[in-house]
């Protein structure tokens, strides 16, 4: 296949691009070519802008581009930024999708379980409604809305609300790994938020299926089957790294060093992947302490 990515020098977009390196003809859109080409090899043509790419070559766009959510306090700046850099860029592969006379045959769009909002102890699959109003939910809602506007009789869109995802080269494990690491590790506010979170490897997996099957589309919840409450989370952590986990993060203190963003650590939702295991996917990591052993132990 012959496939676009956008967001291809992030976390997953480049664990995809290695993956499908020697199966697929790959194109990345990025800012900074050369850079991204130093980073991905010289076998992936990398382009500043959509206008060099042909899309009536393109069999698969798989878009990921956006400034990462977690990291900066939500300014009203960061804000317009996080919706800014998600749908400025959908909005103009659909648009270079629809132009063409032979589209690409699937945009596989990102989104994120932040779609749902803050939510209490019920299991979510994709069909659970309603979203909580908030502005995770918002920016995704959109992010989705603009991405299925590429639907057509030639085009499928599949949409990837992903979760928690877990590398040891990025995100949410990475930044968690050194204060765990020193034995200041512990619970997040009371630690009853649930976390659904995935493998990297099973991240790779899952957007692949979706690619290979072509019967498949609209949302998937890109998480794992169990997600764990954050006590949880902290406990087996701490376990595989053999520290202990004794020192809960107060919830006021994080408000006080984040703000608004706060909220994603302290909230959460327990997502479980409904449809992916209605059509088949099997997750080779299902169990935290599998993931987690399999990137630390």
């Amino acid at each position: 296949m012959h496939i676009l990515l956008t967001g291809g020098t992030g976390l997953i977009g480049s664990a995809l691009v290695k993956h499908w390196l020697n199966q697929h003809k790959l194109v990345v859109l990025t800012r900074n070519p050369a850079q991204a080409q130093q980073q991905l090899g010289p076998e992936v043509r990398t382009v500043q802008s959509l206008q060099q790419v042909d899309f009536n070559q393109i069999d698969a766009v798989i878009n990921l581009a956006g400034e990462p959510i977690v990291g900066k306090r939500w300014s009203d700046a960061q804000k317009q930024l996080l919706c800014d850099s998600r749908w400025a860029i959908t909005e103009q592969v659909v648009g270079a999708i629809k132009a063409a006379s032979t589209p690409p045959s699937v945009l596989i769009s990102g989104s994120a379980i932040g779609i749902y909002g803050r939510q209490q102890q019920q299991f979510i699959d994709e069909d659970y409604q309603p979203f909580h109003a908030e502005f995770s939910s918002e920016l995704c809602q959109r992010w989705e809305q603009l991405a299925l506007a590429a639907q057509s009789a030639n085009t499928r869109v599949c949409l990837l609300r992903t979760g928690i995802v877990l590398a040891n080269e990025g995100g949410a494990l990475k930044k968690m790994l050194l204060p765990f690491k020193l034995g200041l590790g512990g619970r997040i506010g009371n630690g009853e938020q649930y976390m659904s979170w995935v493998h990297l490897q099973d991240m790779l997996r899952l957007t692949d299926f979706l690619l290979q099957h072509p019967t498949l589309t609209g949302p998937f919840n890109a998480t794992a089957p169990n997600p764990v409450t954050n006590a949880e989370f902290s406990q087996q952590l701490a376990k595989v790294l053999h520290r202990p986990a004794i020192l809960p993060m107060p919830a006021f203190v994080l408000k006080l060093m984040l703000g608004e963003m706060a909220d994603l650590l302290l909230t959460g939702q327990r997502v479980i992947p409904a449809k992916l295991q209605h059509a088949g996917f099997a997750f080779k990591y299902s169990q935290l302490s599998d993931a987690l052993k399999a990137l630390q132990g």
